[in-house]
């Protein structure tokens, strides 16, 4: 599934609905320099355009002095609400902490380094206002060093394409806009958070992508480096089971299973004709081993599957849970 793009950097002033609220939600993590900055921008986007909003910024246990600053502005700022946490947890308990607090119609994230730009903002939202439930930005004159960020990225937003079969060119940029009601599906943990198109597409979302500014880095150093490309991968390998066979787990644990047990008596079963009618020893063979072990795991895989299907059963009904999301329900005298 590949989300249509929109390619126009420069598109005529959107026309965004005047009642619409929106919540701003916006990790930070040793932003000192920059926090002012980005929320007086904000603030003059937002306002020039109408719109009602609110700011939430999720101090992730930051130690430059961001914590005692955002204090100091959600004392003196209507708009503004701080959400400082007891350490730092990393993006995605920040971000999932900002979506708990956030009250808005539509969610808008991005980045508090000030790359991610303001002015992007109503144009999310004249592509959200056209009937996607969630806009993604594409960063794509992207102003990172090559080798430590661009090259990773493009790898892993090519990975990442093809397991999850949401194709979308810039997995990692930040800005992206969320009616609220999708968000309130979907449970972050991990890194999911660079996963979010997948998961809503799990859930039924139409998602559509847009170019976006990206601007240079003006203050301080990124937090992101090679070593968070492991961390991607094991959660790439979740999102892909939960894509998969979150509601029938039995399907991929069973059927590997059966083929393992089958493997092991196919096995065990010649070197039994062996042993039995050809009378050969059979004792200190490698196969009599490898027959067992895959036999057992065979049996193991089996059960792990059975106690998958009760856990899956246990987490729908418990929380009520539907296997189904319905966008709308359309009958005789329907006007929508």
């Amino acid at each position: 599934m590949t989300p249509p793009v929109i390619t126009d950097l420069h598109p005529s002033p959107p026309i965004v609905s005047s009642g619409l609220t929106l919540s701003i939600v916006i990790p930070v993590y040793n932003e000192v320099e920059s926090l002012p900055l980005l929320l007086d921008k904000i603030s003059t986007v937002l306002t020039a355009h109408d719109l009602t909003y609110e700011i939430i910024c999720v101090d992730d246990g930051s130690t430059d002095g961001t914590t005692d600053l955002l204090t100091r502005l959600a004392r003196c700022r209507h708009d503004l609400k701080a959400v400082i946490l007891r350490r730092n947890y990393g993006q995605t308990p920040a971000m999932a902490a900002g979506f708990n607090y956030a009250t808005g119609q539509v969610i808008i994230t991005l980045d508090g380094d000030l790359q991610n730009d303001p002015e992007d903002i109503p144009r999310l939202l004249t592509a959200l206002e056209s009937g996607y439930d969630l806009v993604s930005g594409w960063r794509k004159h992207r102003q990172d060093d090559k080798l430590t960020r661009l090259l990773p990225s493009k790898i892993a937003n090519n990975l990442i394409g093809k397991v999850t079969g949401v194709k979308l060119h810039d997995y990692g940029c930040s800005l992206k806009a969320y009616r609220s009601e999708l968000i309130a599906d979907m449970n972050l943990y991990g890194e999911l958070h660079r996963f979010l198109p997948a998961l809503a597409y799990i859930e039924g979302a139409k998602i559509t992508e847009i170019q976006v500014n990206h601007h240079a880095r003006r203050f301080g150093k990124s937090k992101y480096g090679l070593g968070r490309t492991i961390r991607v991968m094991m959660d790439l390998l979740t999102v892909f089971f939960i894509k998969k066979f979150l509601t029938r787990p039995m399907h991929i644990f069973g059927s590997t299973g059966l083929i393992a047990a089958t493997s092991g008596i196919v096995i065990g079963g010649y070197l039994t004709y062996l042993k039995l009618g050809l009378g050969q020893n059979i004792g200190n063979r490698p196969l009599l081993i490898l027959s067992v072990l895959f036999f057992l795991t065979g049996v193991q895989l089996f059960c792990f599957g059975l106690l998958a299907e009760v856990m899956m059963r246990t987490y729908h009904e418990s929380q009520n849970r539907p296997i189904y999301r319905v966008r709308n329900v359309i009958s005789h005298g329907s006007t929508n």
